[in-house]
């Protein structure tokens, strides 16, 4: 039998007016991957954060016993000393080093002269790579490299400081099918070629079951249960019901379709990298979306789906070469931002933190940030209208928060993307375009943005759904469009659609359908 490497016995953290953890235990055996699943706000990342001192010893109560001795880690510094690597969602790599800067930065390779040894640095830095299959030349900046590699760099990053314990904190919630399984794989790997124990928190319960050995459910900053993943019962109901405190009948919520005429036309759209002039992102696209209905666009990391929807509202990526964009029949500017929303578009963007939102301003500024003329007499805003406006809101979507003073950067993700939809419905669009509605939230939120689609639908709106998760395109849509290389290359109704047509779809290099 495993011995553990890790327990965590009775940890409480209070911030003012909130328990965040409660009497929380989580026991890790050595050469183990462990999952931990929980809601948005559950207190997963809480729980992970007093583990690697961000949260120091004396800022909770507990008590934490690592590799049979117990530990009172005062920084991250100190549980990086005993082996202890915490990896966020958000990357912490800086864009403009290289690849063997990131992955030293405060572990420099120092000469004797206590200069950094440059040769030392790379050659180092090649080898880590090489021990998590990245073929990537060291001296390359990190800003050439798309997301999946950068994940990749952040675990050679936690080779380089003998880690004996990995925690990734949703570490596939960006990447592709692809890339999710060579991290996954990897994972797999250094368990097996080194001894590395890993506890990954993730929303991904495909993943959970295919990877972890245990998974840990946590509600409400409590421990629900401890699931051996081997088990007969260890489904992904159970885990759901832990999570949620009830039972999901369905992952996605029944609507009955009843379509109207077309809202949004797009027809031969081709749009130009914006920094590479010989680079076409987006080919002769054309597509069409009609009222009350969802439409999806699959397609793989890279293939052009955000170029397409960013292109479209606004100009907001790369140069237009051609195409037209009609809404309700008539043909309409959407050259910039403001005319895009004039003509009825909205565009909640994939990166809701970076583009969706302002994180240091309130619900209600947020709210009110893309329609302000909607509250506004004379240019002066009105604001009692706003308050009750972002009030309205707050309730009818179910955003959790004490007031819409509340500071957006407070809250879970789930609540945080409620903000962004209630921003965009507020300036009355026919159509909306989500890109990656769902990324990055647990599946009770996940149910309710689903269910507000459903609303936007049988009002009369028209919804262009982008995900890289098929199932969630197979629940939610009536149609699904496929795009690859910049090209549509197909279009399948629902109903007719599985996952491998889909993938075959958006894996073809056509000219187009």
């Amino acid at each position: 039998m495993s011995q553990a490497i890790l327990e965590m016995r009775d940890i409480t953290k209070t911030f003012p007016g909130v328990k965040a953890l409660q009497g929380v235990n989580l026991t890790v055996n050595e050469r183990e991957i462990h999952a931990i699943c929980g809601e948005n706000g559950a207190g997963k990342s809480t729980l992970m954060k007093v583990l690697s001192g961000v949260y120091p010893h004396g800022t909770y109560d507990g008590e934490i016993i690592f590799n049979g001795e117990q530990v009172r880690f005062s920084s991250i510094n100190d549980s990086e000393h005993h082996g202890i690597v915490i990896i966020h969602q958000e990357l912490a790599l800086v864009p403009h080093l290289s690849v063997a800067e990131n992955i030293f930065l405060g572990n420099e390779r120092l000469s004797r002269s206590g200069l950094i040894d440059w040769d030392r640095t790379n050659a180092d830095a090649a080898e880590l790579l090489a021990r998590v299959g990245l073929a990537e030349n060291p001296i390359t900046h990190v800003n050439q490299l798309g997301v999946g590699k950068q994940q990749l760099i952040e675990i050679a990053k936690a080779l380089a400081k003998n880690v004996r314990l990995l925690i990734l904190d949703e570490p596939t919630a960006a990447l592709n099918d692809s890339d999710s399984e060579h991290l996954l794989q990897l994972l797999r790997d250094l368990r097996a070629e080194q001894g590395i124990t890993s506890i990954i928190i993730s929303h991904k319960l495909n993943e959970i079951a295919a990877i972890a050995e245990k998974t840990t459910v946590i509600r409400d900053g409590r421990t629900i249960e401890t699931i051996d993943m081997s088990d007969s019962d260890a489904t992904q109901e159970r885990i759901i019901r832990g999570m949620v405190g009830r039972d999901l009948d369905h992952r996605y919520p029944e609507r009955e379709s009843h379509i109207g005429e077309e809202v949004l036309r797009i027809e031969d759209w081709t749009v130009r990298h914006p920094t590479q002039s010989d680079r076409i992102v987006v080919s002769g696209a054309s597509l069409n979306v009609r009222a009350g209905e969802v439409v999806g666009v699959a397609g793989l990391m890279g293939a052009g789906r955000t170029e397409l929807a960013m292109s479209v509202f606004g100009g907001t990526y790369g140069k237009r070469l051609s195409g037209r964009v009609f809404v309700r029949g008539q043909e309409v500017s959407t050259g910039s931002v403001s005319a895009a929303i004039d003509a009825g578009i909205a565009y909640a963007t994939e990166d809701r933190k970076r583009y969706g939102l302002n994180l240091i301003d309130d619900i209600r500024h947020n709210i009110t940030s893309a329609s302000p003329k909607r509250i506004s007499t004379a240019g002066w805003v009105n604001d009692n209208e706003e308050l009750r406006v972002a009030g309205r809101y707050r309730e009818s979507m179910k955003i959790k928060a004490p007031s819409v003073l509340s500071v957006v950067g407070t809250l879970s993700g789930g609540n945080q993307q409620k903000v962004v939809l209630s921003k965009w419905i507020e300036t009355q669009p026919e159509i909306l375009i989500l890109d990656e509605p769902t990324r990055g939230i647990d599946v009770g939120a996940k149910y309710e943005i689903y269910t507000i689609i459903n609303e936007l639908v049988a009002a009369g709106k028209g919804v262009l759904v982008i995900s890289s998760e098929l199932p969630e395109l197979l629940g939610v849509c009536d149609r699904i469009y496929t795009l690859a290389f910049g090209r549509i290359t197909g279009e399948v109704a629902a109903s007719e659609a599985t996952q491998e047509k889909l993938m075959h779809l958006m894996t073809l290099e056509g000219t187009g359908r």
